[in-house]
């Protein structure tokens, strides 16, 4: 499989997943007490939004990256 098929095949699968789901949470650990032998730490759960027009213009570029590939080939 050649690389700009492989890029195209990998930004659609992007795309689509950034479609379903349009964000990204995560778990931030901070350390609130460290004194000896006593840890206490706080969990912080964030969320990055991400845009369905991000998501339509990845999957579009990974569109186009699979036809130009496959126009490409001999």
């Amino acid at each position: 499989m050649k690389l700009i098929t492989f890029a195209g095949v990998v930004l659609v699968v992007l795309g689509i997943i950034g479609l379903v789901y349009q964000r990204i949470g995560y778990t931030k650990r901070k350390n609130v007490l460290d004194v000896g032998p006593i840890h206490a730490t706080k969990d912080t759960h964030e969320r990055i939004q991400i845009p369905p027009v991000v998501g339509g213009i990845v999957l579009v570029g990974g569109i186009v990256l699979l036809v130009v590939g496959a126009r490409s080939r001999p």
